[in-house]
């Protein structure tokens, strides 16, 4: 009876202990870039551009080819912007619209980078091939940055009746009416 007892006791103590496995950390890169992302967002707060611009840079570096990355580009940029380095905030800004075209936002940025960098008139030419559709959200902008915000409020207007159902066309609607009330308040 003893014996008995003793396995009994054996076997509940078993099944009642509560064993589990220890739960195994897994390194999530994505989640790594998210919170760098909001380290460089905490230093831009207080003003540290380079540690900010070193954050964005590894939150990229964690997650290249994620939808969110452009949104680390577009706050790269933005860090250089704030330091005074155009040139260097093109190109995150150039990414920031490959990885993710349907954000106005980024377009609005990019044309304020291309005028301060004297490029204007010269992308203007360039956006102006009709291959792409998303161009003539460029292109409008580019013209209302450049001082013809007639010409840049009639490019946008095309591109809205003629993609009415994107993302990014009530955006581009709202644009166009702070741009018009802009011209009639002058």
């Amino acid at each position: 009876m003893k014996k008995f007892l003793l396995i009994f006791l054996l076997f509940t103590s078993f099944v009642t202990s509560g064993y589990r496995k220890p739960d195994v950390y897994v390194i999530d890169a994505t989640k790594n870039a998210y919170l760098h992302n909001n380290m460089g967002l905490r230093y831009m707060d207080e003003r540290c551009y380079y540690a900010a611009i070193q954050e964005f840079k590894i939150a990229i570096s964690l997650s290249p080819s994620a939808q969110a990355t452009a949104v680390y580009y577009k706050n790269l940029g933005d860090a250089y912007m704030k330091i005074g380095y155009p040139d260097m905030a093109r190109q995150p800004y150039e990414d920031a619209i490959k990885q993710y075209s349907l954000n106005f936002s980024y377009y609005k940025d990019l044309a304020k980078c291309y005028k301060m960098l004297g490029l204007a008139s010269e992308k203007i030419t360039e956006y102006r091939n009709d291959e792409n559709p998303l161009n003539k959200v460029m292109l409008g902008v580019l013209y209302v940055e450049n001082g013809n915000p007639k010409r840049g409020v009639t490019v946008l207007d095309e591109f809205a009746a003629s993609e009415p159902d994107l993302i990014i066309t009530p955006a581009v609607k709202q644009y166009i009416k702070e741009t018009v009330k802009n011209l009639n308040s002058l």
